[in-house]
């Protein structure tokens, strides 16, 4: 059984891990879907640093927008192949900070009945809140999680109720740690922080020192760390994981690193910093986003593959890419 445990207070019970959810075919370009005809107004999802929530069988997708001083969009699907852009899921004056909206990650607490959206702002980590996955989200209280600056916030919570916030520290590069959440979900217990993954081996230093984006996943009681690594900017960005018998590790990196680093198939080139996420059929996708072209790198655009970890252990993101549209 694969979690990412978002409750024992909380959310959703894990199911099998299988092959297939939604549409797969990326050179279908007619513009029909749902049993009509719409209408397609661009043919990328215009987001980077993606994730996806699922909602009472529904998608929404979260991510860095291609003017990173505005909050963030949201978009929703039923299909993972259309999605409709919605209302701003936040915005900047509902916010601490006023630039650099970065990565955002949402999660639905059933506890409380909210939505929770960790995202950094001026290289902070902050929470908001809503009563929708749509939002409008907002802080309560417009301040950082933490003083220190940090960014790529990542909510786990395991089995015993424990939440645990992983999230990038520049403290040699860019290396991911992780804490003890409060009870609260808005702050960390900065006593219990442990350093996860820096990046070290030859395909994670093409360029700079980076380790980013972390998503935390549990199978068979081994913790799954899925990560980033290289600068964004890298035509050889790509994802890499981890695995521990506990939250804190220590973490071994897999042998078979990198498990994405751009698509032959397709073309696409500094593909990564995305986030694992379980469809209503139980099956498993990843999104990510990578550079508009060769030889462009903004604006990034999201995708999906396949997502697995195999009955001996070892996680691949494989298959075909779907390539999401937007409608009108």
């Amino acid at each position: 059984m694969l979690k990412k445990k978002i409750n024992s207070l909380l959310l959703l019970p894990a199911c099998l891990l299988v092959f297939c959810c939604g549409s797969s075919d990326p050179t279908d370009e007619d513009d029909k879907g749902g049993g009509g005809t719409v209408t397609v107004e661009t043919n990328y999802l215009p987001i980077a640093d993606p994730y996806v929530l699922v909602h009472e069988g529904k998608y929404y997708a979260y991510g860095t927008g291609a003017t990173s001083n505005e909050g963030f969009p949201c978009f929703s699907s039923t299909d993972l192949k259309y999605w409709k852009r919605e209302e701003q899921a936040l915005s900047a004056a509902d916010s601490y900070g006023t630039w650099g909206f970065w990565a955002p990650e949402v999660y639905y607490i059933a506890s409380q009945k909210k939505f929770y959206m960790f995202y950094s702002v001026e290289e902070h980590i902050c929470v908001a809140t809503s009563s929708t996955p749509t939002g409008p989200f907002r802080q309560e209280v417009k301040q950082p999680i933490w003083a220190e600056k940090s960014i790529d916030t990542s909510l786990f919570i395991d089995d015993d109720g424990t939440p645990y916030l992983y999230f990038v520290r520049f403290t040699d590069g860019n290396v991911i740690w992780v804490a003890q959440m409060n009870a609260d979900l808005k702050s960390i217990k900065t006593e219990t922080l442990t350093q996860c993954v820096k990046a070290e081996e030859a395909w994670e230093i093409l360029q700079g020192k980076v380790a980013e984006g972390p998503s935390v996943l549990k199978k068979n009681n081994t913790y799954y760390l899925i990560y980033s690594a290289n600068h964004y900017e890298n035509k050889g960005y790509g994802v890499g994981y981890a695995t521990a018998t506990s939250p804190k590790g220590p973490w071994t990196k897999s042998k078979t690193n990198p498990i994405l680093q751009g698509d032959t198939s397709t073309g696409l080139v500094g593909t990564g910093h995305g986030a694992p996420f379980q469809c209503p059929d139980g099956s498993w996708k990843y999104i990510f986003h990578a550079h508009w072209s060769a030889k462009e790198i903004h604006p990034r655009t999201s995708y999906l593959k396949d997502f697995a970890i195999s009955d001996q252990g070892v996680a691949s993101i494989s298959g075909t890419v779907i390539k999401p549209k937007v409608l009108k």
